[in-house]
């Protein structure tokens, strides 16, 4: 069992501050409440003058990309997105081995823990890599103590063979785990490989996880292929009809393709940062309704920076004010609890440094989230009732042994590009 003494505790949900001593209960269901005294050599985690919150879910990741930082640059400069997938991102994915893998989701897992999350929604792609490549994914978060909920990304690229191979690995992992069926965006599957995943899915009672119009040639390319936008073909095909359907981007849905969106169960990821990155275009949340999350695509683990970004591309395009912003980055929280999945219990908590030169309330909490606190602030983490951060430091892996680990794989990787 866990205490933390002296404690500014936020409700998540209310931004309401309390101040005392918490209880923190450990295991999936484990709780979190306030107690008048401490007993006698019970583990304490001192937090006065510490803010303490729910901590944070990345709604759509890409740890594969973790090895990426500094890479070698391509052979020429990408002039647009195909071309950015296909000399970066395709190049990398189809280079990766299973330890690889596991060295990109022990470096992409600690950078998140560190940037105060404990809950990865993840949408993975090692084409070359495949069997197993989830289990590996799972088992070195597990070591470092965050929740999953994995996808293979699954496509018709690579061919038949990858194509059934990550089918089967999808079909195998969910045998066991919670878990979703990825896909990678629309003019890379085929309408055979979207009736399987949407069959899949169906099987194992979850929901499909794809990138949808994140450039404009992803649509474009539907309509000349199919005469129909890519929102209009994922829902014939069933893709839309669960709750627990993820969404990614959505730069380029038109005014029908909204309507198809809201009239659903779905969900969409923005993605901000990465849009901003790859050129793709802006995110407008006009049309979409509520359900509305915030990723990071794997260009960083730091939900803090990627709130910030949403909220000021919002702000230029009128209209969301601080706690809109706030709200959408804990919106992941309700599509993970309407639908079931475990791993985000209110013993996930994040211990916030922070000390700024003005006053922290209630009313004013939604904006020192986007102006004020950053990951600089994140010194401790707690994962269902357990310390896997404390004072900025890894508990329960070596952190240095691991860093050793993903430098070595990262300039194997390297070599390979």
């Amino acid at each position: 069992m866990l205490y933390i003494q002296d404690a500014s505790f936020v409700d998540w949900r209310t931004l309401r501050i309390r101040r005392g001593h918490l209880k923190v209960a450990p295991g999936p269901k484990g709780d979190v409440r306030f107690v008048s005294r401490i007993p006698q050599g019970a583990s304490v985690l001192d937090c006065s003058g510490r803010l303490v919150t729910k901590s944070f879910v990345i709604a759509h990741h890409h740890l594969y990309s973790a090895l990426a930082l500094g890479m070698p640059l391509p052979p020429r400069a990408p002039r647009n997105f195909a071309q950015m997938l296909k000399l970066v991102w395709w190049n990398l994915d189809r280079k990766l081995d299973a330890e690889m893998v596991r060295a990109c989701a022990l470096a992409g897992g600690i950078e998140a823990a560190k940037c105060g999350a404990t809950f990865l929604i993840d949408h993975h792609s090692s084409p070359n890599a495949t069997r197993g490549s989830l289990d590996i994914i799972a088992s070195a978060l597990d070591d470092i103590g965050l929740s999953h909920l994995l996808c293979l990304e699954l496509s018709d690229r690579d061919g038949e063979r990858r194509r059934e191979e990550g089918l089967a690995e999808t079909n195998r992992y969910l045998s066991g785990r919670q878990g979703l069926v990825g896909l990678h965006a629309s003019f890379t599957v085929s309408d055979g490989l979207l009736k399987r995943a949407v069959a899949l899915a169906e099987t194992h009672a979850t929901g499909i996880h794809a990138h949808v119009a994140e450039a404009l040639s992803d649509e474009n390319d539907c309509i000349r292929r199919r005469g129909i936008r890519i929102l209009e073909r994922f829902s014939a095909a069933g893709a839309l009809r669960s709750p627990k359907t993820i969404l990614a981007h959505g730069l380029h849905l038109d005014k029908k393709e909204r309507a198809i969106f809201r009239r659903s169960p779905a969900w969409l990821v923005q993605n901000q940062e990465s849009n901003q990155n790859n050129g793709v275009g802006d995110f407008d949340s006009a049309g979409l309704g509520g359900r509305l999350m915030l990723g990071t695509d794997g260009l960083n683990a730091d939900m803090l920076a990627s709130t910030r970004a949403a909220y000021l591309a919002g702000r230029a395009r009128g209209g969301m004010s601080p706690l809109d912003a706030y709200r959408r980055l804990r919106k992941a929280h309700e599509y993970l609890a309407v639908n079931g999945f475990t791993g985000d219990g209110e013993n996930n908590l994040v211990i916030l440094d922070y000390a700024p030169p003005t006053p922290v309330t209630p009313a004013n909490l939604a904006a020192h989230f986007l102006y004020g606190l950053g990951r600089c602030h994140v010194e401790s983490v707690i994962s269902a009732g357990r310390l896997i951060v404390r004072r900025r430091r890894m508990v329960g892996v070596d952190e240095d042994k691991i860093r050793e680990f993903t430098s070595k794989q990262a300039e194997k990787l390297w070599r390979r590009l």
